[in-house]
């Protein structure tokens, strides 16, 4: 009779840790959706400026590389099924992961897991999380140049369109991400 009650209490257990980790996984898909909003059109790149890249490598930093790549994927598959996560002003749905900004929007589950990845191997820290950022980065904009010089059929194009206009904002981005990133990690880990 005992183990039976001790059974059912550590699978009712086990359940509500499942649903929170589902609910802050859902939270920070969300969080991701509404840093796209925000959406700085500039008339010479199809490139917007937005706060999605905080956003994304924010979650990889908060939620380590497994829930991190869990919401971005949720986040696509959102946005692919017509729900208006992206930022405004692109295609829409499905649409979009094929538009301009398809290999920067393909590439953010495997850019949160990459910084989660990084930040949990060591001692966490600024550094730590600016580096993990950066390396993220670098990731998510070689899948968008490459995407990119796909969809202009022109490496100079893709370059011009996808890089030289964004560098200034995406280090204000990786440093807002990292300095904001310790504190949300230790507000969001799960109970070991």
């Amino acid at each position: 009779m005992a183990r039976a009650a001790t059974a059912t209490l550590e699978a009712h257990s086990r359940s509500q840790e499942w649903a929170k980790q589902a609910a802050i996984v859902v939270g920070a898909s969300l969080f991701v959706a509404l840093c796209a909003q925000p959406s700085v059109r500039l008339p010479f790149t199809p490139v917007p400026l937005t706060l999605q890249n905080f956003a994304v490598l924010l979650v990889g930093l908060t939620l380590g590389w497994r829930r991190g790549f869990a919401a971005l994927l949720l986040y696509l598959a959102e946005g692919a099924s017509g729900l208006p996560v992206f930022a405004p002003g692109g295609l829409g749905g499905a649409a979009q992961l094929f538009g301009p900004t398809g290999g920067y929007l393909m590439a953010y589950p495997f850019v949160a897991a990459l910084a989660g990845w990084i930040y949990e191997r060591g001692s966490r820290s600024f550094i730590r999380a600016a580096v993990a950022g950066l390396a993220a980065e670098i990731v998510l904009f070689a899948s968008g140049l490459t995407w990119l010089a796909l969809y202009t059929h022109s490496v100079s194009l893709a370059l011009k369109f996808g890089l030289y206009w964004l560098v200034f904002a995406e280090v204000i981005k990786i440093l807002m991400a990292a300095a904001a990133g310790d504190r949300g990690r230790k507000w969001l880990s799960p109970k070991a």
